[in-house]
């Protein structure tokens, strides 16, 4: 008799929990949806941070949104845009949360998008030969498809995380649940542009900053699409190199052959920093950067499908920097984002340059020194023949020596990265297993960058980032998007964080 009380206990207690997560998986997905009218609203704002007029918009529109939900908001000055702090603080908190969200995005180019503008937010839905069709933005209020998506700048790089957040805030109130931690939100408004001030800002208001744990609501999620935690991020530095011919572009068929072509000399410099394996062979590149075999196991536990990585990317094989797409990740890179000298297509005509220009960048980890690495790059441009300028060539200069490059460098940001079993780690784990019923994907080191460094160094506080969007985004691209389904996940993802007690 005891051991049959004791069942229908069991029985009674598993109903009960069902029927509260079924409770609030409604109130998550009820705030999800009355949501989309807010992303609708600040995707409608342009936010390319070269236009500060557009980025002041975009912050009086937080400012408004987390005012609305209880948050004191204070601008944080720095010598062009301002970072905005929010903060709302508990009855009895036992540890204060810094939380990051990214506001402005890439610039667009509006002729390459396929709706009528990039800042006109477009339902789609996917027909049966994969192109995106336009539906009413309308239905989302309706029975919505998950695997609709809404194509606008930012909706995945980052303003979609940012109303999720809201809407799991609302919530929140709704089911009448209190965090109790208090809560810092820091809003970026020039990550795009590298977050040039972040350092120094956050080396000004230290004090209106101080927290226990910091976690960054930014970035896609595995490609598998399952819940994911992020444990660190590599961070960037970038090189511009130009190559100079002639004084002015000249006949290729009056000079060719005599005049030494700028395009072509950047082209071997560029050629002799990499072998075919896509391994830097600049010596010192990558010292310090090893893996134990225990980390190389850590980095196996990521259920990755490099067959189907590759078909995503349009790739026979990978680079070989590291024995997995995992490993590669912990390797600083050295990269070509872009290449300039004349003209091409239509427009192509017979002309030796004058000069060329290449910019690079590099992602660093935890171990790279970004000043060091500048500094090989350059020497090794050195020790091909080139003369190094910091500015265009004088005269003097264009007599004296063969072969001429200048040469500009900065460092946005360094890597961080933080232990599985750190506190903020365990606490994120527990959430999302609540949440998803399963423990989530986690990432070593991501491989893109986010300015979270200054936040780690100055602060001295441990980061973790929580992605939501898809990782077919077309992040920084034309046709950025965030699927429907991640939005929602997204929604309960910070829903239940914001619960989980610490």
């Amino acid at each position: 008799m005891k051991r049959i009380l004791f069942l229908l206990a069991c029985v009674t207690t598993v109903a009960v929990a069902q029927k509260k997560n079924d409770k609030e998986d409604a109130i998550i997905r009820k705030h999800a949806v009355q949501s989309f009218h807010d992303l609708e609203e600040i995707l409608r704002i342009p936010n390319d941070a070269h236009f500060p007029k557009d980025i002041e918009k975009n912050i009086r529109w937080c400012e408004s949104a987390f005012a609305k939900r209880g948050f004191a908001t204070k601008r944080l000055e720095t010598p062009t845009v301002p970072l905005l702090m929010a903060e709302r603080k508990a009855k009895k908190p036992v540890k204060t949360v810094l939380v990051y969200l990214q506001i402005d995005g890439q610039p667009v180019d509006s002729s390459k998008w396929f709706q009528e503008s990039p800042w006109t937010p477009t339902l789609k839905e996917q027909s049966a030969d994969g192109a995106w069709k336009a539906i009413n933005y309308g239905q989302l209020y309706e029975n919505i498809n998950p695997d609709w998506r809404i194509f606008a700048r930012s909706t995945s790089d980052s303003k979609g995380a940012a109303i999720a957040f809201l809407a799991a805030l609302d919530a929140m109130q709704e089911a009448k649940i209190e965090p109790n931690y208090n809560i810092k939100v820091i809003m970026d408004f020039e990550e795009e542009l590298g977050s040039p001030r972040l350092l120094e800002a956050v080396k000004k208001y230290q004090t209106d900053l101080a927290s226990d744990m910091f976690i960054i609501f930014d970035g896609p999620r595995h490609v598998s699409n399952q819940p994911t935690l992020s444990f660190g991020a590599r961070g960037i530095c970038d090189i511009t190199i130009t190559t100079y011919g002639p004084r002015q572009p000249v006949h290729s068929g009056n000079y060719g052959n005599y005049t030494p072509n700028p395009a072509m000399r950047l082209s071997q410099l560029l050629a002799s920093m990499k072998d075919e394996d896509g391994r830097v062979t600049i010596p010192g590149f990558y010292d310090g950067t090893t893996l134990t075999e225990k980390e190389k196991e850590i980095l196996k536990q990521v259920p990755d499908d490099e067959n189907e990585i590759n078909k995503f990317l349009g790739i026979a094989e990978p680079d070989k920097v590291g024995g997995s797409f995992q490993e590669s990740l912990q390797y600083p890179t050295l990269n070509i984002r872009g290449l300039n000298s004349l003209y091409v297509g239509a427009k192509a005509r017979t002309l030796i340059p004058a000069e060329a220009v290449a910019e690079l960048d590099i992602r660093l980890v935890p171990t790279s020194d970004p000043d060091k690495l500048i500094g090989l790059v350059r020497s090794h441009i050195e020790k091909q023949g080139y003369h190094i300028l910091d500015k265009e060539p004088t005269e003097e200069e264009r007599m004296k020596y063969p072969r001429l490059a200048s040469f500009q460098s900065s460092v946005s940001y360094l890597a961080f990265q933080t232990p599985f079993d750190s506190e903020v780690g365990l606490w994120l784990n527990r959430a999302m297993t609540n949440a998803f019923g399963k423990e989530p994907i986690r990432i070593r080191t991501a491989g893109g960058s986010i300015p979270i460094s200054p936040f780690v160094i100055t602060l001295g506080v441990p980061a973790v980032g929580v992605p939501i969007v898809n990782a077919d985004n077309n992040q920084h691209a034309p046709n950025e998007n965030i699927r429907v389904g991640n939005y929602i996940d997204g929604v309960k993802t910070f829903y239940y964080i914001l619960k989980e007690k610490l």
